[in-house]
């Protein structure tokens, strides 16, 4: 690891010792597992992670948030939040992860008051800043603090950092929630959620680590790397199948790009 990641990493540390306290908003992604894990060597037992279960959570991905919580030796809660109740949500507008994020950081807000611990933390990394990110104005409304921005660590500095510390999620793709499979206006419903999370699961099973599974009503993009087609060709008559039976009558395959439908909203406010 080179000196001036060594010198962001003590700066981020030294940060988060002056809280004293802190709860952790825990997705279980590789940026909030080294908030995380900052936060536990900073503090010890006077941090909690905290992970929001709801529909729009993948199954596997909460089974991991435990796993991870429990590896670094941190305190972990498991709350319900209840953004797919919200139709502001549900109508799924292109600021929709306000929504989810404000749900998040109240119920947040009510657990450190309860806990009395004054500070939440989240994962927000230097990149972020650059990126199409609606959970930001939600973050600063509930004075929510960001650690790896303020310590300018931008996504890669995050992977080499959660490598060298053992972190074992250090080389995770980036996984935001189910809801965001769906176009921006196409309504959010239980249904599609379990749809989109069952067929990742499917295809997840053939061994493919970064993959999506876009709604568009009875059909699936299926959006998978260059080198994962030949799998998807190979198994498509079980695939086709599958899909099939969940309620899709079409497939679609295109290359993985994470963010693909911000930018679609970027071109279309572009012109």
């Amino acid at each position: 690891m080179n000196e001036q990641l060594k010198q962001k990493y003590g700066q981020l540390i030294k940060s988060i010792k002056k809280l004293d306290s802190a709860i952790i908003a825990f997705s279980g992604g590789v940026d909030s597992a080294l908030v995380l894990k900052a936060a536990f060597d900073a503090l010890g037992n006077n941090i909690v992670a905290v992970t929001a279960d709801s529909p729009s959570l993948p199954r596997r991905e909460l089974e991991e948030t435990k796993k991870i919580a429990k590896e670094i030796g941190a305190r972990h809660l498991i709350i319900d939040t209840k953004e797919t109740e919200n139709e502001n949500y549900l109508k799924n507008p292109s600021n929709r992860c306000y929504y989810c994020k404000s749900e998040l950081y109240s119920k947040l807000k009510i657990i450190s008051q309860k806990l009395n611990i004054k500070n939440i933390l989240n994962g927000t990394n230097f990149d972020d800043l650059s990126d199409y990110r609606p959970g930001l104005k939600a973050a600063d409304e509930f004075n929510v603090i960001s650690p790896l921005k303020d310590a300018e660590l931008a996504k890669n500095d995050v992977r080499e950092l959660a490598k060298f510390l053992n972190i074992p999620v250090w080389d995770k793709p980036s996984s935001p929630c189910l809801s965001s499979r769906v176009p921006y206006g196409q309504e959010i419903t239980l249904r599609k959620l379990r749809m989109i999370e069952e067929a990742e699961n499917f295809l997840k099973d053939f061994g493919i680590r970064e993959l999506r599974v876009r709604h568009f009503g009875t059909k699936a993009r299926i959006e998978v790397k260059e080198e994962n087609k030949t799998t998807i060709d190979e198994n498509f008559e079980s695939i086709s199948k599958k899909f099939n039976e969940l309620g899709f009558n079409e497939i679609e395959i295109s290359n993985f790009k994470s963010g693909n439908l911000n930018l679609v909203l970027n071109v279309q406010s572009a012109n």
